[in-house]
């Protein structure tokens, strides 16, 4: 393949109804190529991936928890990665899927709230705001077939009230009191839902101690997880709080048997 010179890796390529071009072919640094329509796209063979994110409303705000690996593939690589943000005093966010898209909005939104703070007008950003545009970025990326890999969980306070919602890479996004994403739609779920059901009312330190079992279950159950975890809390009283990384306690003696 001949070398590209380096203005020809931004020449850009022909929209077609404001997506990519059937068949048209985009230049990287170092000569590779891949199909804009129909091909393999960067951002649909995530690298390095996080998995799951729960979070839980409790009496007086949300918690929010993540393990800090990043599998590189099924090689457990990256053991140090913040997957759980502070956005601002009102908001908290967790990221699971691709971590360089999860950098990406990460980025963006933190330019956002920069450009707040520069307003000084006394207003800030709010949790449904966040949901509502992230599902909007979200979806507009996957309806120009180029998604952002991510599963979003964002918790915070709207007023006097609780707000926990999520977004998924094709731009779906619903609010609950119990979120799980990943694996851990199937094996956390039922385990929040349950404890929730039986006390809407639990005290910070019941959902601290449900979120730990939950992440234990997961270090057991999901291959891709680890045994420590960011837990992002935010409450009327404290704020927000960024606690990590925990370390879970874990039992393996019937594994050899």
């Amino acid at each position: 393949m001949a070398l590209l010179n380096k203005a020809d890796w931004y020449t850009p390529a022909p929209l077609w109804q404001n997506g990519p071009a059937p068949g048209a072919f985009y230049h990287f640094p170092g000569g590779s190529t891949h199909s804009g329509v129909g091909g393999l796209q960067r951002s649909q063979a995530p690298m390095t991936t996080g998995t799951s994110v729960v979070g839980i409303q409790f009496k007086d705000g949300v918690l929010i928890a993540a393990d800090i690996l990043g599998s590189y593939g099924s090689l457990a690589r990256f053991r140090n990665l913040e997957r759980v943000m502070k956005v601002n005093d009102n908001i908290i966010l967790g990221a699971g899927g691709d971590y360089a898209d999860y950098q990406c909005l990460k980025s963006n939104i933190e330019r956002k709230i920069l450009e707040e703070e520069c307003l000084d007008d006394g207003l800030s950003l709010k949790p449904k705001a966040l949901h509502c545009w992230l599902t909007q970025v979200m979806y507009n990326r996957r309806s120009r077939f180029d998604p952002f890999w991510n599963n979003f969980i964002i918790g915070g306070l709207e007023g006097d009230k609780l707000f926990l919602g999520t977004v998924d890479k094709l731009g779906t996004g619903y609010s609950d009191p119990v979120i799980a994403t990943g694996y851990g739609a199937y094996m956390a779920t039922p385990i929040l839902r349950k404890a929730y059901e039986e006390n809407k009312e639990m005290t910070k330190e019941q959902a601290v101690e449900l979120l730990y079992k939950v992440m234990q279950v997961l270090f057991y159950r999901d291959a891709r997880s680890f045994p420590k975890y960011q837990l992002g809390i935010i409450t009327r009283e404290g704020g927000v709080e960024i606690q990590g990384p925990l370390t879970l306690d874990s039992y393996w003696g019937p594994a050899i048997m």
